[in-house]
């Protein structure tokens, strides 16, 4: 591995006349992978041409080792021997030290309760200059990074009935691109078509009365029907208080838990079909969200004038109705948490609600909103961030959904002070630990790094030696 490294920076030394290059070609880095069996356990050598003009004034090398695993941490070295060995490679008398852990926030937070871990994590990066001693804790001055990765759909959450909500949304936009829609089985205790039909009944009664849609008896039975809150969410996630009439008819035919909704595409026909008769008849007289642009809201809007057109409920339509309303009702659902909880006008810049955009894409960017939403709560509930932490959050998420499709593997990070989590980690150890000694400058800088973790930092390292240094 040596010999080669060496032939490596020979071709690229352009001083060696010898070679016969008539130009000189910057190579991509080499890395030589080592078996680990030498004294100092090798396991790669690296060499990395550094370009300036198209030139290759230097190199960098590298050398990394690693012994492990082991438990005895008396077999690591002191910070005073690694600074001995560093001034051995580079003979300066100055030289500075820089330290770096990694701690796991979600594991600790979450033993007391609440998300999962699957797929998700949250963890913070911390460095700080001024080393003092080997797996020193890092001082509350130190400069700490949130590192988010979070999959939606843990029974735990606070939003996970919400959760439900927006698969039911995605399973009818599902059904218009295949034009197959997959119903549950049909509720012996309840039906939608009941529940549509005593709504439209209970406002026909309360129509020449003082009855006005979203007063408190009334959401009060709203909550009530549609189980979408439960005491963990209110004090994160409130339902809104001003449901308006297509919202109020989704939340009696979606499906989530413990809820039954339409169970059949003709319980669809039959809900919409009632509906649309109460309108035509002027039993009803619905009050709507300003600004609603679904079908229904159209037909609503007409019943105002005494006149509602003629609508075949066949096909498409149908699912298409009741996907409008429902992506309407749950974008307001985010707007509401988002502008109320983080007072964040950015998304009032028309991206994550505008109508635009066809339907589908209108759901993709609601199931980033639910995403953007997951991660707010878990910081909310598990770490107790306030609005002066979730508002650049939400600013991160946002700019980089705006940019890019959902990625619930995507790791957001945020700029945070170490002593907002260290709470959660200072009876920790770390995941990884390490001090970079440093001396010299520019092309003459030297660094030695030591690190230990708790994974095995090379997949080829040896695995029964002491020690645990790489």
């Amino acid at each position: 591995s040596r010999q080669l490294i060496s032939l490596y920076t020979t071709v690229q030394n352009p001083n060696r006349t010898s070679l016969g290059l008539s130009e000189l070609v910057v190579l991509p880095p080499l890395w030589a992978r080592c078996d680990g069996f030498d004294p100092q356990h090798t396991c790669w050598i690296g060499a990395e041409p550094l370009k300036a003009a198209n030139k290759v004034p230097a190199l960098n090398i590298y050398m990394v080792s690693c012994e492990g695993p082991t438990a005895d941490k008396s077999s690591f070295a002191n910070l005073e021997e690694l600074k001995m060995e560093h001034k051995i490679r580079h003979h300066s008398p100055v030289v500075t030290t820089k330290g770096f852990a990694e701690y796991e926030l979600m594991a600790g937070a979450a033993a007391e309760d609440s998300i999962a871990e699957g797929g998700s994590s949250i963890g913070v990066d911390v460095t700080w200059d001024g080393v003092e001693r080997i797996l020193e804790p890092p001082p509350l001055i130190s400069a700490a990074t949130l590192n988010i990765a979070l999959e939606s759909g843990d029974p735990r959450s606070p939003v996970f009935q919400l959760y439900r909500e927006l698969q039911f949304l995605l399973a009818l936009a599902e059904g218009l691109k295949t034009g197959v829609t997959e119903w549950p089985e049909p509720s012996e205790s309840e039906s939608a078509l009941r529940l549509v039909q005593e709504f439209l009944t209970d406002l026909k009664q309360k129509l020449d009365g003082d009855y006005t849609f979203g007063n408190k008896n009334e959401t009060e039975k709203i909550k009530c029907d549609t189980a979408a809150v439960d005491s963990c969410i209110k004090s994160i996630f409130g339902e809104r208080g001003d449901l308006d009439f297509t919202e109020q008819l989704w939340c009696k035919m979606k499906i989530v838990v413990s809820f039954p909704g339409v169970s059949s595409y003709q319980e669809l026909i039959d809900c919409f079909t009632l509906v649309i008769k109460s309108l035509e008849r002027g039993e009803i007289q619905p009050w709507i969200h300003q600004g609603s642009s679904s079908f229904l809201s159209q037909l609503i809007q007409q019943s105002y004038h005494g006149k509602v057109e003629d609508v075949s409920l066949s096909g498409i339509t149908p699912v298409q109705m009741l996907l409008e309303i429902g992506l309407e009702k749950m974008k307001k659902d985010y707007v509401s948490f988002f502008i109320g909880q983080s007072r964040n006008s950015l998304l009032l810049q028309d991206y994550f609600i505008s109508t635009s955009v066809d339907l589908q894409e209108q759901v993709h960017r609601v199931q980033k909103l639910h995403h953007m939403l997951e991660i707010m709560v878990s910081c909310t509930g598990l770490l107790q961030f306030r609005h002066e932490n979730l508002f650049p959050l939400t600013q991160i998420c946002m700019k980089y959904y705006k940019e890019n499709p959902l990625n619930e593997k995507h790791v957001f990070q945020l700029p945070i002070r170490a002593d907002l989590v260290k709470k959660f980690y200072q009876n920790d150890n770390p995941e990884v630990w390490r001090v970079e000694i440093s001396s010299g400058h520019g092309q003459e800088e030297v660094k030695t790094t030591w690190q230990v973790s708790t994974s095995a930092p090379v997949e080829h390292g040896t695995s029964n030696s002491s020690g645990g240094e790489c």
